[in-house]
């Protein structure tokens, strides 16, 4: 079972001071909420009154109508729908608080007043208001009911306890210790934020960066809903900001000033966040410092049909042009900077390279370039090998010379074919026999004279495997597998491409640029087997392990985000929808399962290397599994629910 809530930020239209007006528009906007199956629902700070009442706050009939309209909204859930939260005004004794109220299947569950109030500047909380923090009474009468009241509370689901809920009320984010902290501690899962924030220059972005980073740091689903542009406009005007952001990503938001109602609703993965609770050693060293009241809630079951969040098919790749260049400049720069270190406490002068005019050496040339760059040094202290074997294509044969020559490198071009029939003879190998023996046979011939040649010259083997190349283990053990410092395997395939593409726009060498290009055009392929009888590559390496980009959505989903299988599954057929079939992303995800599990003796010895991201895959940073473990378990569970007919 996916375990998905669907959750909505919502901006209604307010009428300042008109509770009987905003109650209809609330209502409105919940009925959509009914529609798209939403489960829990947020409504901005005070919109039953409108948050820019100021001394109007004070009339006993304004603080009444407020309270026939949460009456008004309890009978309307009385029906089912999601749980709805509002901010209201709330008389408690002879001091009046601002409050969300949380409702839900007929009953008003709990009263939650806003602890920080703002009073400086525009605003003006603590002229009418009084905090939440010095309250000294545990329930309020509500609606002719008893109900709880504090910010000590927390709803929790009771079919669901994974499903924790919290309410902090605008300024309580805005402090340095903001109570959704300890919430989260405590246990919940989900914080909700009624605001009413104005616009001002500068303030969006500072507010986007607020929420996603309390939603990284707190592990949670942070959904926020800000008060619109229909507030009083007498001395500022209103965000109407709404934002759902889940572990420090948004997954939706409607921002920028507009007189148009807002409804963002996102499916909140549930899953992913105690996935990542529970892989955050520092968070299970927390204890709560603050005691929680909780309430029960049963909030309702509803099927779904599709999932309503973002899915990006390139969870590597920025999709936007700037992210992405950023991106590119980054990793670069990081690997380039592990390898300028460990060249000079290596007290190596050169670097040892072996260019195929494939994607991955070309890659491990320009951060090698890079290093050399930062030390000062020449670049004929690159050592690029280029071995052609029996699948070696004149393409890259000459792009590989081309390559070394635009960035003046010293470049060898061996042959490896004596030495490879040399060593069948010795093993009685035919050299017709093109099995794995002919292709492990160049791999390793290839390396042994990397490693030597670099003991010639004073150097360093630079590996140029990759992430996925490494998940997949598709290597030859102690061949390419192995290297004196590998800097590309903190850097998946599909990413591999937009950094050499990045890097040439950034050459003025037009015959550079050129043999850059054209190595991005080239098929990815080990040629180790005979060309085509046209020349061509005729070993393809997708063709064999299965699409790259199928495979790092896999990688990313399994090791980042601890999806199960099925949800692996559902997630790449809707990202992949108009590229691939249900069968071949079955087909692939089975390859993915048994190779990532059973190519584990590879990593496990794998050189020392560059971390770059939020995965990898050696065994002294992030990833330590049994070289002999059984993947079973995933195997058996593609193949049941694939049997069960639910995605055929």
């Amino acid at each position: 079972m996916l375990h998905y809530i669907r959750t909505a930020s919502l901006r209604p239209h307010v009428t300042v001071a008109d509770p009987v007006a905003n109650v209809r528009s609330i209502l409105s906007l919940a009925d959509q909420c009914v529609a798209e199956g939403v489960n829990v629902a947020l409504f901005p700070e005070l919109c039953l009154t409108g948050y820019t009442c100021a001394d109007l706050f004070r009339s006993p009939d304004l603080l009444q109508a407020a309270e026939l309209g949460i009456e008004r909204i309890r009978e309307w859930s009385e029906q089912g729908g999601p749980l709805i939260v509002v901010g209201a005004p709330l008389q408690v004794g002879t001091k009046l608080y601002n409050c969300a109220i949380a409702i839900c299947n007929g009953s008003i569950l709990a009263a939650f007043p806003k602890t920080f109030l703002p009073n400086s500047n525009e605003y003006y909380e603590a002229r009418w208001f009084a905090s939440g923090a010095g309250l000294q009474q545990d329930t309020v009468r509500l609606c002719g009911v008893d109900v709880p009241i504090g910010a000590d509370l927390l709803l929790v689901d009771a079919n669901d306890p994974t499903l924790t809920i919290g309410v902090e009320i605008c300024e309580d984010l805005w402090v340095a210790e903001p109570r959704s902290g300890a919430m989260a501690v405590a246990g919940a899962t989900m914080i909700l934020n009624p605001s009413a924030s104005n616009e001002i220059v500068g303030k969006a972005a500072y507010r986007r960066s607020l929420v996603t980073m309390q939603s990284a740091r707190t592990y949670t689903a942070y959904v926020y809903a800000s008060a619109g542009a229909w507030e009083s406009t007498t001395d500022t005007v209103f965000s109407g900001h709404c934002m759902i952001a889940e572990a420090g990503e948004m997954l939706g938001e409607e921002a920028g000033l507009s007189l148009q109602e807002a409804v963002v609703v996102v499916d909140v993965d549930l899953d992913r966040l105690v996935s990542d609770r529970m892989a955050d050693t520092s968070w299970s060293q927390q204890h709560a410092s603050v005691a929680f009241r909780t309430i029960d809630i049963e909030l309702p079951t509803t099927t779904r049909t599709s999932i309503q969040r973002p899915i990006d098919p390139m969870p590597f790749v920025p999709s936007s042009d700037a992210d992405r260049n950023e991106r590119c400049r980054e990793i670069i720069t990081i690997q380039a900077t592990g390898l300028a270190v460990r060249l000079e406490r290596a007290r190596a002068t050169t670097c040892v390279v072996g260019l195929s005019g494939g994607l991955d050496s070309t890659l491990a040339l320009i951060v090698c370039e890079r290093a050399m760059t930062m030390l000062g040094r020449s670049m004929s202290d690159i050592h690029t090998v280029t071995m052609p074997g029996y699948g070696t294509t004149e393409r890259t044969l000459v792009n590989a010379r081309a390559l070394a020559a635009s960035m003046q490198c010293t470049l060898h071009e061996i042959s490896i074919l004596p030495a490879v029939e040399q060593h069948f003879a010795d093993i009685a190998h035919d050299v017709n026999d093109h099995s794995v023996v002919f292709e492990n046979a160049q791999a390793r011939e290839r390396t042994q004279i990397l490693m030597d040649m670099a003991n010639q010259h004073n150097g360093l083997v630079i590996g140029t495997a990759d992430l996925s190349e490494i998940a997949l283990g598709w290597s030859t053990y102690n061949a390419d597998h192995m290297s004196m410092y590998a800097v590309n395997a903190g850097v998946p395939k599909t990413l591999v491409k937009y950094l050499i593409g990045w890097y040439a726009d950034q050459e003025e060498n037009s015959l550079h640029r050129v043999a850059l290009l054209d190595i991005l055009a080239t098929p990815i392929s080990p040629e180790l087997l005979p060309p085509s009888a046209e020349g061509g590559i005729a070993q393809r390496t997708e063709d064999v392990v299965g699409p790259y980009e199928l495979h790092d959505f896999f990688l990313y989903h399994h090791i980042r985000m601890h999806a199960s299988v099925q949800k692996i599954f559902v997630l790449a057929c809707m990202a992949f929808q108009e590229r691939y079939s249900k069968h071949e992303v079955a087909t692939w995800l089975r390859v993915f399962l048994l190779r990532f599990t059973t190519q584990q003796f590879k990593r496990s010895c794998m050189p020392d290397t560059i971390k770059v991201g939020r995965i990898a895959l050696s065994p002294r940073a992030d990833w330590r599994m049994p070289s002999d473990a059984s993947a079973s378990v995933w195997l058996d569970e593609l193949d049941r629910f694939l049997t069960d007919g639910q995605f055929s």
